[in-house]
């Protein structure tokens, strides 16, 4: 197993640890404290494990070398992780919002909903410091990797902690106001509803773009052509096309060169400049660079 695979399933098994712990707290609190949003953000939870499940199946198979079927890797089964992840999110979602609104339905036809417990409003509390804390760690590993599933999950971490604050304020309001403002609860969950929806539609654009072949962001592209213009016997950078795989990028770009240069001496300059690309953005970076005479070779 590579480094940076070892890396990921580090993280991610360090945040199934968490989701574990606070599934079980917030199921437990949910039910012995008649709390809507608590057993919403219990269910959040659970689809973050199931998520964690999903990255590091699909890590494994990303991290695998380019083969005869696959010549440019398998870096996509990584993008395809986030968009699960994504959809996910979306049921999950879904879900709450059915539960929520009929629990509003009963309200508004005069029955009673019951009071949440103190027990939802601590766990509430610990979700928050919990999940923050995964958030930030794995945030910062997902960057330093260089991994969308990774980022995509810490991202879920963080709706998780921010659920938990939708639930905090809907639980704490009903716990203090009174049975009169109980309908706090399920309101709350439709609260973290509206959260875990903003993070899945954002991370399903993410994927469905590499998925679509998108390119690079502008500022990247802008490098790759400062980096070629670095070159004194390069000129005119043009036709570049970028996409992403996974965690690495494919660069395709056309320049210019004396037409008078030896095909050796062209040769030499194309490789540097794919080396000098591969020292910006990663070994495992794929790079065509086609090279143009500024002038017609004379014919013999």
């Amino acid at each position: 197993m590579k480094t940076r695979e070892k890396e990921i399933f580090k993280v991610t098994l360090a945040g199934s640890a968490v989701n574990v712990l606070l599934t079980g707290v917030k199921f437990a609190a949910g039910l012995l404290g008649h709390s809507a949003a608590m057993l919403a953000d219990a269910v959040h939870s659970l689809s973050d494990l199931l998520t964690d499940a999903i990255v590091l199946l699909f890590v494994r198979i990303s991290s695998k070398p380019a083969d005869r079927d696959h010549a440019f890797g398998h870096g996509k089964f990584e993008t395809l992780a986030t968009s699960i992840i994504g959809v996910a999110l979306l049921v999950v979602a879904g879900g709450i919002i059915f539960s929520a609104g009929k629990a509003l339905l009963d309200w508004m036809h005069g029955a009673d909903l019951p009071k949440p417990g103190t027990v939802a409003l601590w766990a509430a509390l610990l979700s928050i410091l919990l999940k923050e804390l995964t958030f930030q760690y794995t945030i910062r590993q997902g960057r330093k990797l260089d991994s969308p599933a990774l980022k995509a999950n810490a991202w879920h971490h963080r709706s998780d902690a921010l659920s938990s604050v939708g639930a905090l304020v809907g639980i704490g309001g009903a716990v203090l106001l009174g049975r009169r403002w109980t309908v706090l609860d399920p309101l709350a969950s439709l609260v973290v509803a509206f959260f875990i929806i903003r993070v899945a539609l954002r991370l399903l654009k993410q994927s469905i773009d590499e998925l679509m072949e998108a390119s690079l962001p502008e500022e990247v592209e802008q490098e790759i052509i400062s980096l070629v213009n670095s070159f004194p016997d390069v000129s005119d950078p043009h036709n570049l096309r970028t996409r992403r795989i996974g965690s690495h990028y494919a660069i395709e770009l056309h320049i210019r060169m004396d037409g008078d240069l030896s095909l050796v001496r062209a040769h030499a300059r194309a490789h540097d400049i794919e080396q000098r690309i591969k020292e910006r953005f990663g070994p495992d970076t794929h790079i065509t660079v086609h090279v143009e005479p500024v002038k017609p070779v004379q014919k013999i």
